[in-house]
């Protein structure tokens, strides 16, 4: 078995969370779901995650988990063809065991090499009950831990919930995104005090992307980078952000931060609060990240699955004045956005909603 995604999985690398391509009448768009794991791919991540959040939950009440799935596979499939390289393909699993585990044989059948494990249909259980799910599903697929914020589905969980699941034997990964100082150090903690040095940190702290990044943690005399990235935050302005990830990179060597890089990360912050709607509960998160892609021609719509998931009041205004202050991808999308709708490149049906 090629294990190079999991070299990439180490070295850090930006995985954008995709979101879902629907039309404003909620119908699948497959075109412009091409178009979009294309632009990731061609923006230089290493990976992508489908199936998790930022892609809907709700995929899965809709009949399109495997499709979308099967789609981006085929899509980055054909993007090796042109231009090989090493692709982390990450699919969110949900549900109950039952569900989880029916997912993680897909995902893995697909060729995805990670599953990014969401508990939150099962979050009232034990934490005991919890990391015996766990379990089983990595007896299927390499996993990916995921410490969900509460507002999207999350709970709360103890150092000793991270440092038991440390145990489990084929986790490869955990993605932090509590959006809380104090959970994302008992995250850290328990995988240093595990000595699993093949567990990779990634952040999902979209609202301190960079510190996370810049931060050696040190621990029992460890210290343990956080070494990339698995965002809804970097499903905007993909370029920008693999860039950047290579600067920050460049910087852990050096041994000292300049403090535009605390300004930076302030600045990401703001844009992340618009994006992410962050005044009102990030009820608007998804609708914002697919409403920025919207206006780059990536997606035909900013809609969601659920009609009453839209744009909170003012947060279109808040997007207008985050955008003039960062760099965006707006003149890459431009030079390549026709190629990535128009060429056709798979025999594969899809079927659609």
């Amino acid at each position: 078995m090629n294990d190079s995604w999991r070299t990439l999985l180490h070295e850090g690398t930006v995985i954008p969370a995709s979101p879902l391509a629907l039309t404003s009448q909620r119908k699948w768009a497959e075109r412009y779901q091409r178009a979009l794991t294309k632009y990731y791919y061609e923006s230089g991540a290493g990976g992508i995650a489908l199936g998790v959040h930022t892609t809907q939950f709700a995929i899965r009440d809709h009949g399109l988990y495997e499709t979308v799935l099967s789609c981006a596979a085929d899509c980055i499939d054909h993007c090796q063809t042109k231009n090989p390289r090493t692709f982390i393909k990450v699919a969110g699993i949900c549900g109950d065991t039952e569900q989880a585990t029916t997912e993680a044989e897909l995902a893995k059948s697909l060729g995805f090499h990670a599953g990014l494990l969401t508990t939150n249909a099962i979050r009232e259980r034990s934490e005991k009950e919890i990391i015996e799910h766990c379990r089983v599903i990595a007896e299927v697929i390499p996993v990916f831990g995921f410490y969900l914020h509460p507002a999207a589905g999350g709970r709360i969980y103890s150092h000793q919930f991270w440092r038991e699941f440390c145990e489990i034997p084929n986790v490869v990964a955990i993605k932090i995104a509590a959006f809380n100082r104090y959970q994302t150090l008992d995250v850290v903690r328990a995988v240093i005090a595990s000595g699993r040095d093949e567990i990779a940190l990634y952040t999902g702290n979209d609202d301190n992307i960079i510190n996370d990044l810049l931060t050696p943690f040190h621990f029992d005399n460890k210290t343990r980078w956080i070494a990339g990235g698995l965002l809804g935050q970097w499903a905007v302005w993909t370029q920008q952000a693999v860039k950047m990830l290579e600067k920050i990179k460049a910087v852990r060597k050096q041994g000292s931060v300049p403090t535009e890089w605390l300004t930076a990360n302030a600045s990401l912050t703001d844009a992340n609060a618009a994006i992410f709607d962050a005044a009102n509960g990030f009820a608007g998160c998804i609708p914002g990240v697919n409403e920025m892609l919207r206006r780059q021609g990536l997606l035909p719509s900013n809609v969601c699955l659920d009609p009453d998931e839209i744009l909170s009041p003012n947060q279109a205004s808040e997007l207008n004045r985050i955008t003039k202050d960062q760099p965006t991808d707006d003149d890459f999308i431009k030079q390549n956005l026709a190629r990535w709708l128009n060429e056709n490149q798979s025999n594969r049906k899809h079927q659609k909603t």
